[in-house]
């Protein structure tokens, strides 16, 4: 792996915490929902994979041209960079680190579509 700069990179702030414990936009529409989801390590925002029906977290990348994202799932760590499409490292981020362990993935649970595995990417 990539090692990512620390803190001082402008990609990465290590104060800013996520922006809610689920993707954003897909909490915004009434059948939204995700896979798995990513948050953005300069900003907070809290995306959906690109496993997910929306992507979300890429199309923040697009729109924000934030490039580095961790998971935001119970125990990983990872990070990745859309712009130099590499997994990479970086300092711990704000907490929490993860959405709530009892949130399903995918997940909301009450979103979820029985045929959810023939609709992920």
């Amino acid at each position: 792996m990539s090692e990512t700069p620390g803190p001082e990179n402008s990609s990465i702030d290590v104060t800013v915490k996520p922006s809610g414990a689920g993707c954003v936009e897909c909490l915004a529409e009434p059948d939204g929902w995700w896979v798995h989801l990513r948050r953005c390590a300069q900003c907070g925002h809290v995306g959906c994979c690109d496993s997910s029906p929306a992507q979300h977290a890429t199309a923040h990348f697009r729109e924000s041209g934030h490039p580095v994202v961790q998971s935001f799932e119970p125990g990983e760590d990872w990070f990745w960079d859309y712009a130099s499409e590499t997994a990479a490292r970086g300092p711990r981020l704000a907490d929490p680190q993860s959405h709530p362990g009892d949130q399903t993935a995918p997940g909301p649970a009450d979103r979820v579509p029985e045929d959810w595995r023939d609709r992920i990417h």
